[in-house]
This record gives C-alpha cells, structure tokens and sequence, in this order.
C-alpha cells in the first residue's frame, strides 16, 4: 500500500464547450466557480474541486495517452447520495437535464438515475433505500 493516496481533492473533466459545461455545473448542481481563464474552470463541491478544461489543453496532462473523443461513450461515473431520488430527478427535469435512466430500484440497495453534463460525463444520482 502507497501512503498518501486517500485524499481525493480535484477531478478534472476534459470539455469541448467550457462555458456550456461550466453552466451546467452552477447552474443545475448550484456550485460555485472559485478560479477560471480561458482555459478552465474550477468549481467547488462541498468535499472536492471539479476542474472543467477545454479538450485542447488536455493532452498535456495526459501525454503519451490520447484524449477520447466525447463520441466514444462514458468512461467513468460519478455519483452524489441524495435524500430523495424522485425530489432531485424532478428538479434536474425543470432544468432541462434528460435523465438517461431512472429513477430505479437497484438490487444494491439504492434508487438511483443517470444523467450527463453537456460534455458527455456520466453523473449518478443514488437515494439509500431502507428496509
């Protein structure tokens, strides 16, 4: 085990339209932009930054590797704990995000939907289901 590994701080998410990306995520999540350029935007969650960057930038964070196209499907998933399934998918709905499945009832204990921001990222909504 690799100590110093448990501290997760920024996730940084690769955009072709920062401005509708960065958008997404103040308008629909209600977060806050605490740095941006040209470039970039860095937005603040309760426990993490997100860090929106134009795909154009992104290749130097990740040479010799080559960006993915946002065509070529979800490569991750993120997922936020929400008191109420139904309560978030509907306000998610008046912001005009399309869910792309849910609400469901999983065999995991969860009630859970899936949306995307506008750059393709793939985020989860899961409500802890109780016996």
């Amino acid at each position: 085990m690799i100590k110093g590994l448990s501290k997760l701080e920024v996730i940084t998410l690769f955009a072709e339209d920062l401005a509708a990306t960065k958008a997404f995520y103040t308008d629909v999540f209600g977060l806050e932009v605490v740095y941006e350029n040209e470039d970039s935007a860095v937005i603040k969650f309760d426990n993490l930054m997100l860090n929106v960057l134009t795909v154009a930038n992104a290749p130097e964070l990740v040479t010799p590797t080559a960006v993915a196209g946002a065509d070529t499907g979800p490569r991750a998933l993120f997922t936020l704990e929400v008191a109420d399934a139904n309560a978030v998918c509907a306000e998610l709905e008046r912001h005009g995000v399309a869910l792309l499945n849910g609400p469901i009832d999983r065999p995991w204990g969860r009630r859970t939907a899936a949306f995307a921001d506008p750059a393709g990222h793939v985020w989860e909504i899961a409500e802890v289901l109780h016996d």
